[in-house]
């Protein structure tokens, strides 16, 4: 699982939960006024490329890696990738808010050029992902809230099936997207 910071990574998380998937999380980073259903973050993870180890342990379950990171995956393992999406404008906001709460600096970057590494970023998961051969669904966070049922039977079916789909759109709580594009 991959996507920029408040992308909605955490959302499709909570729907691999309900629907019978494995995790890998920690529980390190708790739920709060931001993200109510709790991040579902391993802490090692945030640790690639400098550790890897702890991937041997990680086989046949989710877990969520930063967008940045996913190219210092190490060969050695197999992968498959959901990439989320959201409007950049609903992306910034959130993070603003999210910063804002916790009484943090807005990045140092203007809101355009922040998108642009951002998307920079992006591109160079994907043209990783073609190179190695990893297989990669993109899913667009504005289809998730608005499709729940089909895009759950997408992950579902990318994931080898095996997993409640029907259980997974039901996670999908339409109420919790705060931030809105404009």
């Amino acid at each position: 699982m991959t996507g920029v910071p408040r992308s909605g990574t955490s959302l499709v998380m909570q729907m691999l939960a309900a629907g019978g998937a494995p995790l890998l999380a920690d529980g390190s980073r708790p739920a709060d006024a931001d993200n109510p259903r709790g991040y579902l973050e391993w802490a090692p993870a945030k640790r690639l490329p400098r550790e890897s180890g702890w991937l041997a342990g990680a086989r046949g379950r989710a877990v969520k890696v930063v967008h940045a990171l996913d190219p210092s995956l190490p060969p050695s393992e197999r992968y498959r990738v959901v990439l989320v999406r959201r409007a950049w404008s609903e992306v910034l906001a959130s993070q603003a808010a999210m910063l804002a709460r916790r009484g943090e600096a807005a990045p140092p970057l203007a809101p355009e050029r922040l998108v642009a590494v951002y998307e920079a970023q992006l591109g160079e998961l994907v043209a990783w992902a073609r190179t190695r051969g990893v297989p990669l669904l993109e899913v667009a966070h504005a289809r998730l809230l608005a499709e729940p049922a089909p895009v759950a039977a997408e992950l579902a079916a990318f994931l080898g099936g095996g997993l409640d789909a029907a259980a997974m759109a039901r996670a999908v709580v339409p109420a919790l997207h705060r931030q809105r594009a404009v």
